[in-house]
């Protein structure tokens, strides 16, 4: 399985950490948008990073906000500026070598899913797929939601009944080839044995499905 290895995102005004895995011969590129008072480091977001690279996707891992906005609460749920720091990933990778030409999607957790959905009305055709993990996308704008062109997916656990509601509020509005699964057994964060094991595996075969051949 490929590893990962740290690399500097620029954006406006700075830099933000981030953690970049390709294997060899990699058809795709899944970039992470982590949840508030999460990081590059989550742990569930890398174990579902690893899954996808298994499967021969690169995986991108940044972290939003900097040490010193990750002090101020309020920038923890500004979609808007988590959407601007996922966008500049986005650029990045169009720059980088190695994942220049890879066919680009997007895997959201929490309040990252809302950034992930904003980035993906933004960019249009340039964004391939999208999955939410135990996400808040009904923190994600009306026009964002109409405006997604890649087909998404929605996983939410069984007993996490609160964002199952909010996840079917913002369902409605896509526009986009868009399903959603309820993990049975599992809570928001997908701790019981084999749920997170079924997230990476859902996720696997929706990037595989919708991700364009990689030439």
């Amino acid at each position: 399985m490929s590893s990962s290895l740290p690399v500097r995102i620029p954006f406006d005004h700075g830099t933000i950490d981030g953690l970049l895995g390709v294997p060899r011969s990699a058809r795709g590129l899944v970039l992470f948008a982590h949840g508030s008072g999460s990081s590059r480091l989550s742990p569930r977001n890398n174990f579902v990073a690893g899954v996808l690279r298994k499967a021969g996707l690169a995986t991108l891992l940044m972290d939003l906000l900097t040490g010193e906005e990750e002090d101020l609460p309020e920038h923890r749920f500004d979609i808007r500026l988590l959407t601007e720091r996922l966008m500049a990933a986005g650029a990045w990778v169009k720059t980088n070598e190695e994942t220049e030409s890879l066919p680009l999607g997007l895997f959201g957790a929490s309040t990252g899913s809302a950034a992930a959905l904003e980035a993906a009305s933004l960019l249009g055709p340039d964004v391939f797929a999208v999955v939410s993990r135990g996400g808040r996308p009904d923190m994600a704008s009306l026009r964002a939601l109409a405006g997604v062109m890649a087909p998404t997916l929605f996983l939410v656990g069984e007993l996490d009944r609160e964002v199952i509601a909010l996840n079917r509020e913002a369902f409605g509005p896509l526009r986009c080839a868009k399903k959603m699964v309820i993990v049975p057994g599992a809570t928001h964060l997908f701790e019981e044995p084999g749920t997170l094991e079924e997230v990476g595996r859902l996720a696997t075969d929706w990037f595989l499905l919708h991700l364009p051949p990689h030439a």
